[in-house]
């Protein structure tokens, strides 16, 4: 059983698990319009008692159970270009395509990740709805910060020490070197972690550290 990565450890106290899973231990933006990341449910009432198993069987009904990643990129920079040029364009349905949807979630990425296993035990419910949020907020505030304006992508960065969790590897975090002028370069982190299956590249959530 693995431990969650060494550089999440600072957000595991319990009122910041919204963080731990995002990506980010701060509040969102707010102000800004927030254009639909992907299908949200409020979580149901978490029962401290349910068999994770069955948590998990409930969450998957009505869900067609894939058997692979589909859209995203077939390599991590690929993805990232087509992030940033959906940003650049504003094209939000783009970034639909690029981001992990509820059925991946619940039968290629929840089942082994380790926010999922003990000592965390999240309820697949309450970590979408989590995740939901905090890329929604996310998304909202990478295309207030750089939507349909000019920027020069040089690029990225990520921790060289990816996480194994089952059949997936899971990258992040994730910085990106970008500049609006050629004097002003810097490298920010424009979204969370990448789930990495069979040659398949998505996005997990588009939570950022732009506060």
């Amino acid at each position: 059983m693995r431990t969650a990565p060494h550089w999440l450890g600072y957000c595991l106290t319990t009122p910041l698990l919204a963080g731990l899973l995002l990506g980010s231990c701060q509040p969102g933006a707010q102000g800004a319009t927030r254009p639909p990341a992907r299908e949200k449910h409020t979580p149901e009432r978490v029962d401290s008692a349910m068999p994770r198993e069955v948590a998990l069987q409930r969450f998957q009904e009505g869900l067609r159970e894939p058997k692979q990643l589909s859209g995203g990129a077939g390599s991590l920079d690929a993805l990232i270009r087509r992030f940033l040029d959906g940003v650049q364009d504003r094209d939000t349905a783009a970034f639909h395509r690029l981001l992990l949807d509820r059925a991946e979630f619940a039968y290629l990425y929840y089942p082994t990740t380790p926010q999922s296993l003990p000592p965390y035990d999240l309820s697949p419910s309450l970590m979408w709805f989590l995740l939901s949020e905090r890329s929604s907020q996310g998304l909202s505030k990478a295309l207030q910060e750089f939507g349909g304006k000019p920027f020069h992508y040089s690029g990225y960065t990520c921790d060289p020490k990816p996480s194994r969790e089952g059949a997936n590897t899971v990258w992040g975090p994730c910085l990106v070197r970008l500049s609006v002028t050629p004097r002003d370069t810097g490298s920010v982190r424009l979204f969370g972690l990448v789930i990495e299956r069979e040659g398949r590249y998505k996005f997990v959530s588009y939570a950022n550290k732009l506060d």
